[in-house]
C-alpha cells in the first residue's frame, strides 16, 4: 500500500515493483481504463543484458553470476514527463507499459488515477496470488517428528 506522506520516489518505486510483477496483458488491460493522453516513444524496445553480481554469504566479496536478459523501453507524454521501463526478460511491450505508467505516475492529473485504477488493483492481485502460494504450500507441509522407543 502505498503510503499517504510518501516521497514520489519512493512511489514510483513501489509502483515499478507492482508493474514489473505483473503480467503484460494485465497491465494493457488495465492502461484501457484511463484515457491516456498523447504521448510518443522516446526510447523503443529494446533487449539487452545486464551483468548480475552477487555475493557469498551476503556480505563477501562480489562476483559476476552471470548475465540475465532484460528489455527497456521511454515514453514521453505530450506534457513532457519522461518515463522509464525496465524488465527482466525479453518483453519490449511490458518494457513500454511501464514506461507509460512511470511517466503517468509523474503527471499530477494522472497519478491518482493510475494509482487507483492500475497500480492498486495489481498489487492486491499479486498480494491474492502470493496468499494462494503460502496456503498452497502449508497444505502439503509434512511434519516430521521422531518417536523414541523406551527401554525394556
Amino acid at each position: 500500500m502505498t503510503q499517504p506522506h510518501a516521497s514520489p520516489e519512493t512511489c514510483r518505486r513501489n509502483a515499478m515493483s507492482v508493474l514489473a510483477h505483473t503480467p503484460t496483458e494485465r497491465i494493457s488491460a488495465c492502461l484501457e481504463a484511463l484515457d491516456v493522453p498523447s504521448h510518443e516513444i522516446a526510447r523503443q524496445p529494446e533487449d539487452g543484458l545486464v551483468m548480475v553480481r552477487g555475493r557469498i554469504g551476503g556480505d563477501g566479496a562480489p562476483f559476476n553470476l552471470g548475465e540475465a536478459s532484460v528489455s527497456r523501453a521511454a515514453v514521453r507524454l505530450a506534457s513532457g514527463e519522461l518515463g522509464f521501463g525496465y524488465v527482466l526478460g525479453r518483453d519490449g511491450e511490458k518494457a513500454r507499459l511501464i514506461a507509460l505508467c512511470d511517466a503517468l505516475i509523474q503527471n499530477s492529473g494522472f497519478k491518482a488515477d493510475v494509482e487507483q485504477k492500475i497500480i492498486a488493483p495489481l498489487r492486491r492481485e499479486l498480494e491474492d496470488a502470493r496468499l494462494r502460494q503460502t496456503a498452497e504450500t502449508a497444505a502439503t507441509r509434512v511434519d516430521f517428528y521422531t518417536l523414541v522407543r523406551g527401554e525394556g
